[in-house]
């Protein structure tokens, strides 16, 4: 190796040296802060991979937890909702008129904690409805006199404590948070006094909370359309009321939002129809007819009798159309467009029924009840006792009715007939009662009329006669559809389940019961508040096919992963089904769990005895799906109000991959 001069090798040595001892002056200066250069920011952390639900393949749903109020058939659970941040459950006990806050930080204990209480609102109250949103609690509180316009009432989560009220419409039914927290809406009913007499307006009150002690209220009402009648009726929308407008006969029940917050959708449950609201001008800008469902065709097909030997004949009924009548309603997005889930129930007016005078008096004055069996109806013989509104359908002096007629070119098939050679027009076997003589169905409607809307009049003998004193069906109008449904965003329909929800509980697949070991086949659309030994005459198998059928009522929606499901609560048969609603055109069933695990003893004679908790869980009303980010046991959840057993349940979704 050559080795250099020393004095070639010095001058090489100093600078090296001076260029180290000036890197570690700068990075002690630097350290000191005594440099007069700003020290160069620290590099920018990597930012956290946002965290994304995996999305399964499949859900189980599983009784994890309930609190259980004791009381029964009072409505002592209705509408469940869920406080993240407190872990508390506010579900509104209508029998005490109040919400009960419950402890959910354990979900599988669900303990009382306390009540809210309205009267320091207004006395004499009681509460409809509850949401919740970050730490806030809305409350729908119905005036002592259902009539007088209602409250709206908030509360902290954390310590219930009182920030604000404000007057709402006559009887607030619903209510519910924008997206943003910033409004509140309430679906206010207006319903009728029970004697018919006062009929207040329906309305949507729409609320903005930001200021508690200065809440502003604005109300979206029905005026606009008061004048308009025929022109609704013709677009099919149900304005049936004795005397009343369209803004006293619209009723809305349930409200359902855009993501963006600016739109509303409003269930008007007994008029069979939506409406729909821009929020910030808080305008009902149009009406929207659910139209009927045809149970003539194949894929419709229902059970109309409870009195065919307990059998099971689901079948096509031509003639016969289901009114969809939506009660709870839920919203989801997909491809930037709102599609709307209906719970469709089905609901008929019946006011007066507990006055034994309305229809033993024939007093028009004292109630109004739409709601007749197709065999009392029709009777070859004439009417019996029929409400006294359905003698006079007609104009100002009507001629007086005392019956009705199948129309045999529809109903042929059951053997309705004409009158021919001087033998009276007959129904025949069809209001036999295992035909269609036990279904419920609303005299209304349904019957011919001329080109102008006017009933046309029969005589006994099926002919047209201006002097006859019969009306003649070629309709029948059921109530519901026994189905879950969903809605574009101008209400028209994408899907219905159809016939599925009763074919399946007619399945094998079909199982009741926490251990789903019973068959559903077995007690077959049986009431939520029946039971009855198999073959013995309290047995309840069939005993609402003449009704509602199962009666879907409660709804909602989640979203796990990429994938939407629907929770559709079946308020007689009891139970939910659950839906992947992904696809809105395409939705298929994923479970169904019905949490009644006694079926064979009357509930009625063990909630008397003290044993109401063995029966299980009747009668499902409110529910409400929290994800597995807000849920206290982090998996997803699904809270059930069950009114009839007065049962908060919860649920715990168990996801495949």
């Amino acid at each position: 190796m050559k080795t250099l001069p020393a004095s070639a090798q010095a001058p090489a040595r100093q600078p090296v040296h001076r260029l180290a001892v000036s890197l570690v002056m700068v990075a002690v200066l630097a350290a000191c802060g005594g440099s007069d250069e700003p020290a160069a920011p620290p590099p920018m952390p990597t930012p956290p991979v946002p965290v994304v639900e995996a999305t399964p393949a499949g859900l189980k749903l599983e009784k994890i937890g309930s609190y259980q109020s004791g009381l029964y058939e009072v409505s002592a659970a209705e509408i469940p909702a869920y406080d993240a941040a407190s872990k508390r459950l506010f579900v509104v006990n209508a029998q005490a008129g109040a919400i009960d806050v419950i402890d959910l930080s354990d979900p599988t204990k669900p303990t009382l904690l306390n009540q809210i209480n309205s009267n320091a609102v207004l006395a004499g109250s009681s509460i409809n409805s509850v949401a919740v949103f970050n730490g806030l609690v809305a409350v729908a509180i119905q005036a002592p006199v259902k009539t007088n316009p209602g409250r709206m009432a908030l509360y902290r989560a954390s310590d219930l404590s009182l920030l604000g009220s404000a007057t709402v419409g006559s009887l607030p039914d619903m209510i519910v948070f924008t997206p943003d927290g910033k409004t509140v809406l309430t679906a206010n009913e207006g319903e009728p006094s029970d004697d018919y007499q006062v009929d207040p307006e329906g309305s949507i009150s729409i609320i903005d909370i930001r200021n508690p002690a200065r809440l502003v209220v604005r109300t979206a009402g029905f005026g606009a359309f008061t004048g308009q009648e025929a022109t609704l009726r013709a677009k099919g929308i149900r304005l049936y009321g004795p005397g009343a407008s369209a803004s006293q006969d619209l009723e809305p029940e349930y409200i359902a939002l855009s993501a963006d917050g600016l739109t509303a959708w409003v269930t008007l449950q007994e008029n069979n129809a939506l409406a729909k609201v821009d929020i910030a001008t808080a305008t009902v800008t149009d009406i929207l007819p659910l139209g009927l469902k045809n149970y003539g065709v194949a894929g419709n097909e229902l059970d109309v009798s409870d009195r065919d030997g307990s059998t099971i004949n689901i079948k096509t009924w031509p003639g016969v159309y289901g009114m969809y009548q939506p009660d709870a309603m839920a919203s989801y997005t997909v491809g930037g467009k709102t599609y709307l889930v209906t719970a469709n129930e089905g609901d008929a007016r019946a006011w007066g029924e507990d006055n034994p005078a309305y229809l033993a008096t024939q007093n028009p004055a004292l109630g109004f009840i739409e709601e007749l069996r197709v065999s009392a109806l029709t009777r070859a013989a004439g009417w019996q006792v029929v409400p006294p509104q359905l003698r006079t359908v007609g104009g100002s002096t009507p001629l007086p009715l005392v019956g009705a007629l199948l129309d045999p070119a529809v109903f042929g098939y059951c053997g309705a007939t004409a009158g021919v050679s001087g033998t009276a027009a007959s129904p025949g076997t069809c209001n036999a009662n295992g035909e269609l003589g036990r279904l419920n169905i609303s005299w209304v409607q349904g019957y011919k009329t001329d080109t102008m809307g006017a009933p046309l009049r029969y005589n006994s003998f099926g002919v047209q006669d201006p002097a006859g004193d019969r009306l003649m069906y070629d309709k029948l109008y059921s109530y519901g559809a026994r189905s879950f449904s969903i809605w574009g965003e101008d209400g028209s329909l994408v899907w219905d389940s159809g016939a599925e929800i009763e074919k399946f509980l007619a399945s094998a697949d079909c199982k009741l019961g926490r251990t789903r070991t019973i068959p559903c086949a077995d007690f077959f659309n049986s009431g939520h508040n029946e039971g009855g030994p198999k073959n013995s005459s309290t047995w309840t198998k069939d005993s609402r096919s003449d009704a509602k059928g199962p009666e879907p009522e409660g709804v909602a929606v989640g979203t796990i992963g990429s994938k939407t499901f629907a929770f559709i609560g079946l308020e007689r048969m009891g139970g939910v089904l659950v839906y992947d609603i992904t696809n809105p055109a395409a939705p298929t069933r994923v479970d169904y769990l019905n949490t009644r695990d006694e079926w064979e003893t009357d509930p009625k004679t063990e909630a008397a005895a003290g044993r109401l908790a063995a029966i299980g869980d009747l009668g499902p009303e409110g529910l409400v799906f929290v994800p597995a980010a807000q849920s206290p046991n982090g998996k997803p959840l699904l809270i059930v109000g069950n009114e009839v057993s007065g049962t908060t349940v919860v649920m715990q979704l168990n996801l495949t991959y």
